[in-house]
């Protein structure tokens, strides 16, 4: 009889306490990892752009945001935003072990959640509704994306420039002050709270609060300064003259404390009538006192609104080029840069919107209707003067301050001249136009300088094209192919094992 260590009771108890080492080892392996998963969480980004991954930038930011950031997403079942998902993700593990500022991202359906959707004001889907404590920002989609003209004339998105815009916003709405913008008032200007038609802002005043500004009215003719916390100065369609120390007010405004400021100039007042032209002068902006008339075919509606789709690319045109969107306006006259300016330093000008070639600047619009074109006398493109062939009536001046010894720029004033009065209005902010021009402008002059520099991110396509001949391959090769390559290797293994 044999020994119990030879024996085969022996055997199986080998075998079993084998077994239950083995188990358990298994289950140290798998605690193991998930105790180091979590606790010592590490994330490899493993795509060519690193596409899910924050700059360092950013990180340095976010993980010192002073309080919490909530991010509303309005989903749209007919679009997917790949990026957009996966950059929020990010933002929410990198603020994980900020307490006092952690990201929380929350998705709506506005159609089936309107309940949740109407206490913040969301009625629309690609929306992006950023909130700490009682400041917001409220982004589209579409601004996330760098879009140009595909071959079919349609938008095609060739760039993500969502971490760019998502940091500039969280910065905004975590800031514990809100930026104030002043319309000008004591000179017949459009108010923001008018709710008229032709007359009222009431409009644009409610997309500004939406977008975290403080919204409030200043009249320069008693005011006797201008706010230190003014961050933007906005005066549309003025009927009076500008007194002197007004004058000196908007440009010691703009030059000496960098300030900001948009015009809305419409015909009737020349600029020496208006008290501006020594202003505008400063800033190599020339506005003549004329009424743009274009004839050519599209170009004016039947109402007489003048209709311009010509731009030239800046941040304030962006979304109009992107998306083929055109400006729809009133009485306008032409605003261009000064041929008489001093070309180089610090002062940049730039047209950024303009009529078409078959368009004039009418001189005698006082006094003569139907208006016709005098050589000599009205006002045609400059040779040598851009856009080439057409007229300014959107114009945009930048001065950047160079500090002796230092070898970057420091912020200057901006200023906006647009040829007309009621681009603004209520009746006509309904224009998606009119609206993106304003917006972008207002965040160019607001906070254009303050934009993190993070690089967009190209975003790549892959597209397979098949033949029908390849397609019917394709069929049969599954249909056929692979069952018959499953049934060979069977057969080869029941001929070795038979042999």
């Amino acid at each position: 009889m044999p020994s119990f260590p030879n024996s085969f009771r022996a055997t199986r108890w080998l075998r079993t306490l084998n077994l239950m080492l083995q188990a358990g080892l298994v289950l140290t392996l798998v605690g193991g990892l998930n105790y180091l998963a979590d606790n010592h969480p590490v994330r490899l980004d493993l795509t060519r752009y690193r596409s899910f991954s924050l700059s360092p930038e950013t990180l340095s930011y976010v993980k010192d945001l002073p309080r919490p950031v909530r991010i509303v997403v309005t989903l749209n079942a007919e679009s997917t935003n790949p990026e957009v998902r996966g950059l929020l993700q990010e933002y929410r593990l990198a603020t994980e072990s900020n307490r006092d500022g952690a990201i929380k991202v929350d998705y709506i359906d506005v159609y089936q959640n309107r309940r949740e959707a109407e206490p913040l004001g969301l009625d629309q889907p690609d929306l992006i509704l950023l909130l700490a404590g009682d400041r917001r920002s409220v982004l589209t989609i579409d601004e996330l994306y760098r879009t140009t003209r595909g071959k079919d004339g349609k938008p095609e998105r060739n760039a993500f420039l969502g971490e760019q815009v998502l940091t500039a916003a969280l910065l905004d709405v975590s800031s514990p002050e809100r930026k104030k913008i002043y319309f000008l008032g004591g000179h017949g200007e459009l108010r923001p709270e008018d709710a008229d038609p032709n007359r009222g802002l009431s409009l644009v005043r409610d997309q500004l609060r939406l977008r975290n500004f403080d919204v409030e009215s200043i009249d320069l003719t008693v005011a006797r300064a201008i706010p230190e916390k003014a961050s933007l100065l906005v005066a549309v369609a003025p009927q009076g003259r500008f007194e002197p120390k007004e004058q000196e007010l908007l440009r010691q405004y703009l030059s000496t404390n960098a300030g900001r400021l948009i015009l809305f100039l419409a015909p009737g007042l020349s600029a020496s009538a208006l008290g501006l032209d020594e202003v505008l002068l400063d800033w190599g902006i020339l506005v003549d006192d004329d009424v743009v008339v274009d004839i050519g075919n599209g170009n004016m509606t039947e109402d007489g609104d003048l209709i311009i789709g010509a731009f030239q690319p800046h941040p304030i045109t962006k979304t109009l080029l992107d998306f083929g969107l055109t400006l729809r306006l009133g009485a306008t006259r032409t605003v261009r840069p000064d041929p008489g300016r001093a070309l180089g330093g610090t002062l940049t000008t730039l047209t950024l919107a303009a009529t078409s070639p078959t368009a004039w600047g009418e001189r005698s619009y006082r006094d003569r209707v139907p208006v016709r074109y005098d050589p000599g006398v009205d006002i045609r493109p400059l040779p040598g003067m851009e856009p080439k062939d057409r007229l300014g009536v959107v114009t945009a001046a930048e001065r950047v301050a160079v500090r002796a010894g230092l070898d970057f720029s420091v912020r200057g004033g901006r200023l906006v001249v647009f040829g007309s009065g009621d681009v603004i209005a209520n009746a006509r902010i309904a224009n998606a136009g009119n609206l993106a021009a304003f917006l972008n402008a207002v965040n160019w002059t607001d906070v254009g300088d303050t934009q993190p520099n993070i690089p967009a991110r190209p975003i790549e396509r892959f597209q397979l094209s098949l033949s029908a001949n390849d397609l019917a391959q394709l069929r049969y090769a599954l249909l056929f192919g692979l069952p018959g390559i499953a049934a060979f290797l069977g057969l080869v293994v029941y001929w070795t094992r038979r042999h």
